[in-house]
């Protein structure tokens, strides 16, 4: 399917990547299991937490490490799904499934502690979408696909500012909640706002932007970094991408700055359903409290007799 079964199971599925996602995972239950009573104010951690934890080690093995990563190097639609996996699916699971009690053990030992302004909500916002925006543009996608360092580089840094992006929302800390309400609805939206100019650039393209998915050369030389043995035999063999796309170029191209956009406005107008409804019932709460000590009359201790 897709041309998937050209490649061997060392290029589909990364086995060394797979092992160090399990050795992380298996570190992680260690820490909130046997090793938990070692931490100050530890406490179970529930099943529904380490099941998150788990589902973003999946996610992020997918993405980065199974199919969806080598159909990413051959398809744009692909590499879409890719980044809207690692950086707005797998982050908020990660971060759900850490209890606060390890949160705060990690933020005592942090070594960019001088860093931490990066985690404000509105510098965050931008760090993440900037970031993940420059890396669209054309010239700078295609450098970055065609040197192996820089790529895995960007991808880290590119997760951390996904990460600090996500504390806003997802940190379960109250000494670093620094929005509530409405302000962290308005955060919601900022966030929404600023990843439409990049989606708009790839959808309403009039042409196929990215040299890696329409210049055969440069698509073989790039995937010389995912798959094993001589990226040009994959030229003699196949002549290109088109060999495997089911879509033309640009139609793929469309189809991928659609789908980030769409993952994206689903996941954080859920947040932001949730978010409201949480509010709403705060507020509702709050009311209903000060109608009780104002009493009826609108004094304190005046009831009626």
């Amino acid at each position: 399917m897709l041309g998937l079964e050209y490649f061997n199971f060392r290029d589909l599925w990364s086995p060394l990547f797979l092992a160090v996602i399990l050795l992380i995972t298996a570190g992680y239950l260690m820490l909130v299991g046997p090793l938990s009573e070692r931490f100050k104010d530890a406490k179970p951690v529930p099943v529904g937490r380490k099941m998150a934890f788990a589902a973003g080690m999946l996610v992020l093995y997918l993405a980065q490490g199974g199919p969806i990563s080598l159909l990413g190097h051959i398809m744009f639609s692909f590499h879409m799904l890719s980044m809207a996996l690692t950086y707005l699916i797998a982050p908020p699971l990660l971060m759900l499934g850490i209890p606060d009690w390890l949160w705060r053990a990690i933020l005592r030992v942090n070594p960019l502690k001088g860093l931490s302004f990066l985690a404000r909500p509105i510098v965050a916002a931008v760090l993440f979408n900037g970031l993940f925006s420059f890396y669209h543009i054309p010239a700078v996608h295609d450098y970055v696909m065609l040197h192996f360092g820089v790529h895995r580089l960007y991808y880290v840094v590119l997760f951390i500012a996904a990460v600090l992006m996500w504390w806003t929302l997802v940190n379960p800390l109250p000494e670093h909640s620094e929005i509530k309400g409405l302000r962290k609805m308005a955060y919601i939206a900022i966030n929404m706002v600023l990843l439409t100019p990049a989606c708009g650039l790839i959808i309403f393209s009039s042409t196929s932007l990215y040299a890696t998915y329409n210049d055969p050369a440069v698509w073989a030389k790039a995937m010389g970094y995912c798959v094993t043995g001589d990226p040009s035999a994959l030229l003699k063999t196949f002549g290109g991408p088109g060999y495997f796309a089911y879509l033309d170029t640009h139609v793929d191209q469309q189809v991928g700055g659609i789908l980030m956009k769409f993952i994206q406005e689903i996941i954080f107008a859920s947040m932001l359903a949730y978010v409201f409804r949480s509010w709403y019932k705060q507020e509702n709460k709050d009311d209903g409290e000060d109608e009780l000590v104002s009493g009826p009359q609108g004094t304190v201790g005046q009831g009626q007799p």
